[in-house]
């Protein structure tokens, strides 16, 4: 079979990886895909932008795909499922109706209440001058969302006064996400975990747990970026809790979309605070919900992944999602992200990278996050470069090995974490 893969990133490199061990499938479009992409045996880069809907149609028609798997947000929200399966073509993901709940904030808050689920106290703001009032009266740190897509930007966790007001200025006054309202969230503490689950409307598979690490520098400190590593299993919830959760989490929205005419079909993410109380129990909050795999935890889940890929995509896109049986490795794995100098602020890009070819060793896979072929030459493209993935029969291994790998790998002004997979429980991570 033909598999047309729709972004540009880590995340579709990793489904792309997949893809490539399949025997079901011949050949594999990345549109636009990167450097790593172009690198996999069975695929070959398209030039062609996720946001060109019409485009990518025209393309899967004229090129015989089989299936299409989109990777970004934007696309989704914007309708791309809708208008493929309007032209009979087989894709995975969700419609717009249910891609709202990572487009809107707002929505998704609306469907939390609506299906009992708990989630952060909030306020919504449309007027700059009662937002700064709502601020000078409110206890800190405080978070602010923009409600919509922003490419994962739009969320600042202000811990001054000063701080929160930039942000509400950013978002209602200077719109640097785009013409949409504010949110205002009390700040929550605890252990942050990755849900992922996919669903064809009626069954849902919650995928292995992961955790993801937002901060940019060691220790949870700095600014938040997209991620800047990812391991899996995550170790802050006992294995019967994380379980539970989808029935927690998981299940009531996909019913409360029912309820509303919407079949949810595709991955719905859970980002999850949860803490342990005095007495044993677990507090869980939904921090938000996205409508596809998160980036970099689908590298580090994937990697543990025994089952035919293929086999899970076309079980949901076919409703037979019961049907799949899927298989995981023991052990862990790990993702390791490396990033331009100066990322998630301004960055250069378009240098050489050298060392992937030893990087890869037993266990070692290297995900290009944002690279681009020059020729022969591979470079950096983005503020991700590269997410050194590996898997072990222990996380300690798995650490070590990713490790090592990173080690191995250069390009000017690099940076990376160090501490991936070794976060104290119970500090916060943002």
């Amino acid at each position: 079979m033909r598999v047309l893969v729709v972004g540009s990133g880590g995340r579709e490199h990793a489904i792309v990886w997949k893809l490539s061990a399949s025997e079901k499938v011949s050949e594999i479009f990345a549109a636009p895909g990167n450097g790593g992409t172009a690198r996999e045996g069975k695929a070959r880069n398209i030039p062609i932008d996720p946001s060109d809907i019409e485009g990518l149609l025209k393309f899967s028609k004229e090129n015989g795909v089989d299936l299409t798997v989109v990777g970004p947000e934007k696309p989704l929200a914007d309708g791309i499922v809708d208008r493929f399966e309007r032209e009979g073509q087989t894709i995975f993901g969700p419609v717009a109706a249910a891609a709202r709940i990572e487009a809107s904030k707002l929505f998704a808050k609306e469907i939390l209440e609506a299906a009992d689920i708990p989630t952060a106290e909030y306020k919504r703001f449309s007027d700059i001058a009662k937002a700064m009032e709502y601020l000078s009266q409110s206890a800190l740190p405080i978070v602010l969302k923009a409600d919509g897509l922003a490419g994962g930007k739009g969320v600042a966790v202000a811990r001054t006064l000063g701080e929160a007001r930039k942000a509400a200025e950013d978002i209602l006054v200077k719109k640097l996400f785009g013409d949409c309202e504010l949110l205002i969230e009390e700040f929550l503490t605890g252990d942050e975990v990755s849900l992922l689950a996919l669903t064809d409307g009626e069954s849902v598979l919650p995928l292995p747990s992961a955790q993801d690490h937002k901060a940019v520098f060691d220790g949870d400190a700095g600014a938040n970026t997209g991620g800047m590593g990812a391991y899996s299993p995550a170790d802050t919830l006992k294995e019967e809790e994380y379980r539970a959760l989808a029935d927690i989490v998981i299940t009531p929205v996909i019913k409360e979309f029912a309820k509303r005419g919407i079949r949810y079909k595709g991955v719905l993410y859970a980002g999850l605070m949860t803490k342990r109380e005095a007495d044993g129990g677990l507090n869980i909050k939904v921090l938000e919900y996205n409508c596809r795999f998160g980036d970099p935890e689908t590298q580090a889940i994937l990697a543990r992944l025994e089952t035919d890929i293929t086999d899970i995509f076309l079980g949901v896109v076919h409703n037979r999602l019961k049907d799949v049986s899927v298989r995981w490795k023991d052990g862990a794995s790990i993702c390791v992200i490396m990033a331009s100098g100066g990322y998630p602020g301004a960055f250069k890009k378009g240098y050489p990278i050298t060392g992937l070819d030893i990087a890869e060793l037993d266990g070692v896979k290297v995900i290009h996050s944002g690279t681009l072929l020059d020729g022969d030459i591979l470079k950096t493209d983005s503020g991700r470069v590269l997410s050194v993935t590996a898997a072990a029969e222990n996380l300690d291994n798995a650490i070590s090995k990713a490790y090592a790998a990173v080690k191995k790998i250069n390009f000017n002004s690099l940076h990376y974490r160090t501490d991936i997979g070794k976060r104290i429980r119970g500090k916060v991570i943002l």
